[in-house]
Order: structure tokens, then C-alpha cells, then sequence
């Protein structure tokens, strides 16, 4: 959706963008674009699979290193962090770019040109935030930019599907580095914010019998028809409930599995679930209705049953990412919105599931942000990058967390 007029940061803006040396750091941006491609082709070929990113995080913490960025390590689940010290040490700005890919190991990512574009699994997702995160951390030091807060530079691990957010729960655990705003770069574009985080409950359901014979042991309680009872079940109730009014409900029966042969009852039977949405009490009536619908389905089978053990169901919960909002009132997206436009940029608000869900569950201001260019066949062994004024979103980003930290005089300084 389109936003209204933020308030105004015009003066602030001017006065920052005009600096000689937030300018020396935008000529380098616009001067290395040939560097970033070939680090983007780099980083996309290291295999970066759901818990086995520790390769391509590796690599990524020698390229921080390389930029001169303080502090570069792998924490204990192997985020990469790494801190650009500022004179005072606070506020502290967490700039964040997911390492891991949603496909697995064995998966093959070797970056083709298909004209202009770069195409291979995972090379915008997030291949280009991790770029954008190196771009803003090189133009800083290229252009001597005193800062006055920190800003951590954060590759986390676990963004994708089963990784649940592990690495940013990790980071924000009671304990962890102070953080008081959040931005993740994830994928491409240069126009959009996402304020609102849309939650979601994973469920591995699997039902499992004594099994059999399909003959001769006929009249067992059968694992997969109660599994498909309680599908039709939850398909039918999450249905009527997802179209009703109010925010946006969604579910998902993603895989089933089960069974070692067409002629045995077979002794388990699973599936794997998943519901969203970003207003937190619907999330909890599809959660509701999921559970009712195990229980109802599982019931029915075992009182069919005319022989044998009953059935037992065991949900597992593989997955939550929790729904949250950062309001367009906050002072961090009134930032973002005031250097979007004044890039020329007319930027949206939309709602996503990010690293940015947990600071947003946890009250910390939190966005996610684009790292430039276009991608097409996200998530898809046909995904591709085009740079597209790609540097218009680093510099957006760039300017966006100058804002957010302060900056200090510095030698370069010519206004």
C-alpha cells in the first residue's frame, strides 16, 4: 500500500546527502559495480543450504574483514557479526542480510548469464543483501565516515523455511549485543518497507498404528486415512475462517509421506503444515482450528477401527515465527520513507516474514528493506538478479543508517 506523507527529515537530509564525504561514499558505491558482481557471483556459488551455511558465512566474514570492519566473528550458531565503531558507541543499528538459501545440499549454483541478468539459486536471495551489506560497510571506510552510534553488520543464519529464525533469536537473546534499531536487507527492489511481520505456526503431524496386511489385517486403524480425515477436516474449518473478514489468514498442507507398501496398512503416516498471518489472534484460531481438527480426525479412525491398537497423533511443532508491526509513526521507517522520496523513490509498505519478525515481536524499531535491482523466480531454481540501479537502494540504505547512528566531522568535510 502507498503511505501518506511522513513527516518531514528534509533539512536533516539535505544536509547529511550534501556532506563531502556521505558523497565520496556514494562515488565509491557507483565506482565498484563490477566488484560487487563478481562478490555476488562469489557468494552465490558457496552452497548456503538450511543449516549448512557455515562455508559461505565463512567467506563472508574474510570479505568484512577485508573491508576493515571491527570485531568480524561467528557466534556460537554462526552468525557473522561484525561492528563499524562510532565515537560515542550508542545508538547501536543492526544491519542485517540473511547467508542461508532455501535449497538443499546438493543443489546446483553455478551464476549463468542470461543477458543482463545473473541467474542461479539464491543469487538475490539473499546473495544481494549480503553484497549490499559489503557495499555499505566498504563505502564507509573508502570515505573515512566517522560515526557517532555503532552500526553491527549481522550475515544471520536459519532466515529460510525450517532455519526459523535462529540466527536473529539467537542475537536477540537476553544477554546478546545491544541493538537499538533493526533493518534487514533481503532480496532485491529499492521501493518497498516491510512494517509488518506476518507470523506463522509449522506443524509436523505424524499418526502412527500397529499396521499390516492389507488383507489380512483389515479392520486396523489406518494411519494415512486418519491423516487424510484430518486434512479434509482442517481444510474445510481453516477455509471458512481464512475468508472471513479481518487481516490475512493463510494455510498450507506442504508434504505428505507415509507407507512402505500399496498393499500394508501402513504404521505411521505424516504431514507437514503451515498457517500465517500477521494479526497474532487470528494466527491463534488457525493454531486453534489445527488442533481441533487432529483430534477429531484421529477420533473418528480409531472408533472405525475393528481391531488392534488405537492410533496416537503427535504434533510437532517445527516452526513459529512470531507476527509483529514496526508503525509507520516510528521514527526509523519515517527515515527510510524521507530518503526513499528524496532519492525519487515513491515507496510502499507491504507485510513479509524476515529476520526482521523477532526485534518487531520484541518492540526493537525493525524493518526489512531490498538490496537493490530486480529478481524474478525467487525461492526457484530459476532465480534471477538484474542490476537495475541497484546502487540507489545501497545509498538509500547507506544514508538511512548515517541517520539512525549520527556522524561526526570528519577531515572530508567541505560544506
Amino acid at each position: 500500500m502507498l503511505l501518506m506523507a511522513p513527516l518531514s527529515f528534509g533539512a536533516e537530509l539535505e544536509t547529511l546527502a550534501a556532506r563531502s564525504d556521505v558523497q565520496e561514499a556514494f562515488r565509491y558505491i557507483d565506482a565498484t559495480s563490477d566488484e560487487a558482481e563478481a562478490r555476488l557471483i562469489e557468494l552465490t556459488e558457496i552452497p548456503a543450504p538450511p543449516f549448512g551455511e557455515s562455508n559461505r558465512a565463512q567467506y563472508f566474514a574474510y570479505l568484512l574483514r577485508e573491508a576493515d570492519v571491527d570485531e568480524v566473528s561467528l557466534d556460537e550458531v554462526g552468525n557473522v557479526i561484525g561492528r563499524i565503531s562510532g565515537d560515542h558507541g550508542e545508538p547501536v543499528l543492526a544491519l542485517v542480510a540473511h547467508v542461508d538459501t532455501v535449497f538443499p545440499a546438493g543443489t546446483d549454483v553455478k551464476v549463468r548469464r542470461d543477458g543482463e541478468r545473473y541467474c542461479a539459486p539464491g543469487v538475490g536471495d539473499n546473495s544481494r543483501g549480503l553484497v549490499a551489506l559489503l557495499l555499505i560497510a566498504q563505502a564507509i571506510e573508502a570515505a573515512d565516515i566517522r560515526l557517532g552510534g555503532d552500526i553491527l553488520l549481522v550475515g544471520s543464519v536459519g532466515e529460510e523455511g525450517i532455519g526459523d529464525l535462529r540466527g536473529v533469536r539467537h542475537l536477540l537473546r537476553e544477554g546478546g549485543p545491544r541493538i537499538d534499531e533493526f533493518i534487514a536487507i533481503d532480496g532485491g527492489g529499492s521501493a518497498w518497507v516491510t512494517t509488518q511481520a506476518v507470523g506463522s505456526i509449522r506443524y509436523r503431524l505424524k499418526v502412527t498404528g500397529p499396521g499390516g496386511h492389507s488383507y489380512g489385517a483389515f479392520g486396523l486403524a489406518n494411519p494415512a486415512q486418519a491423516l487424510s480425515r484430518v486434512i479434509f477436516y482442517f481444510d474445510q474449518s481453516a477455509h471458512e475462517f481464512a475468508v472471513t473478514e479481518g487481516a490475512k489468514a493463510t494455510y498450507n498442507v506442504g508434504r505428505i509421506g507415509g507407507g512402505t507398501s500399496v498393499n500394508s496398512v501402513p504404521f505411521e503416516a505424516w504431514a507437514e503444515f503451515d498457517i500465517r498471518s500477521a494479526d497474532p489472534d487470528r494466527l491463534a484460531q488457525l493454531d486453534r482450528i489445527f488442533h481441533a481438527s487432529v483430534e477429531r480426525g484421529i477420533d473418528e479412525q480409531n472408533r472405525r477401527r475393528a481391531r488392534g491398537e488405537a492410533l496416537t497423533a503427535s504434533p510437532q511443532r517445527v516452526g513459529h515465527r512470531p507476527a509483529g508491526e514496526t508503525v509507520p509513526a516510528t521514527p526509523l521507517v519515517q527515515r527510510i520513507l524521507s530518503v526513499m522520496r528524496y532519492s525519487g523513490i515513491e515507496p510502499s509498505l507491504r507485510e513479509g516474514s524476515t529476520d526482521a519478525n523477532i526485534p518487531m515481536s520484541l518492540g526493537i524499531p525493525a524493518v526489512t528493506i531490498g538490496g537493490g535491482g530486480s529478481i524474478t523466480g525467487a525461492h526457484s531454481l530459476k532465480e534471477c538478479w538484474l542490476d537495475r540501479d541497484s546502487e540507489i537502494a545501497v545509498k538509500n540504505a547507506l544514508l538511512v543508517a548515517l541517520m539512525s547512528v549520527g556522524i561526526e566531522e570528519s577531515s572530508l568535510i567541505g560544506l
